[in-house]
């Protein structure tokens, strides 16, 4: 498949081969959330701590337990989120008992510091619950990707490229802020918008079909799950802050 030519060369160096970084089950199985178990709106972040490669209550983490959970779990460069957690500790987000180096997943939820109206899987704030999954909304969001178009003997309707999930994304924000009187459709806001698409589409990035394949973003958003099951593995060179922004660059670029 064809992928922006701004990613493509962003990626160039990034062999399709895969490591084994995360995928031991023995240490790593996936395992539901328990009722006092601390989760934010994030799935990414969510499914590092059912599968424990972040605390599985999500509770009391550090930088340093973010660095191991983004490395073995996806292979980011450690420091890919740095900035993400201290913004969470600069705004005062931490309910934790030492809030200057710790932080509740939980914390994540508050409303417009990193957390954004228009989110693909959640509500927004003022419409009642920012953080859980709404299968409501995410259903408007897999039915803009074409999640369930699959057919048996087409390859090509297996895979979403950068231009459907930037146009679904696009989408999402629209509808939402019809739904929503006071919804904030600030340039922070739709920063944060355009992130959170580059962000699922570099981590679930099939590096050799060019696309994410469809059956890894159910998994991931649906049941906050590393898609193990479905093939997913970590590509074998590391991604970082220049990856990421390089598929920021390529959402913002589609026309919607």
């Amino acid at each position: 498949m064809k992928i922006t030519l701004l990613v493509q060369a962003a990626l160039l160096t990034i062999a399709s081969a895969a490591c084994d970084c995360g995928n031991t089950h023995d240490r790593h199985e996936w395992r539901a959330l328990g009722p006092n178990d601390s989760r934010s709106p994030c799935p990414g972040l969510n499914a590092m701590a059912n599968h424990g490669f972040l605390p599985r209550n999500g509770r009391d983490i550090s930088l340093a337990d973010l660095h191991a959970a983004i490395t073995n779990a996806y292979n980011y460069a450690p420091e890919t989120l740095d900035d993400a957690f201290h913004m969470a500790l600069d705004f005062n987000l931490s309910t934790t008992a030492n809030p200057s180096s710790t932080i509740q997943l939980s914390d994540l939820n508050k409303y417009n510091a990193i957390e954004h109206d228009g989110s693909l899987s959640r509500s927004d704030y003022n419409l009642g619950d920012n953080h859980s999954f709404d299968p409501e909304v995410w259903n408007s969001t897999a039915t803009n990707l074409g999640l369930y178009d699959a057919g048996a003997d087409c390859e090509s309707d297996l895979y979403v490229t950068v231009e459907v999930a930037a146009r679904a994304r696009a989408l999402r924000f629209r509808q939402a802020q019809a739904l929503n009187p006071r919804f904030n459709a600030s340039a922070g806001a739709l920063m944060g918008s355009v992130g959170e698409t580059a962000l699922y589409l570099t981590t679930l990035w099939d590096y050799a079909a060019g696309a994410m394949p469809k059956a890894w973003i159910r998994a991931f958003f649906e049941e906050e799950r590393i898609p193990y099951l479905e093939g997913f593995k970590a590509p074998r060179t590391q991604r970082g802050l220049e990856t990421l922004g390089a598929m920021n660059k390529a959402v913002q670029a589609v026309k919607v």
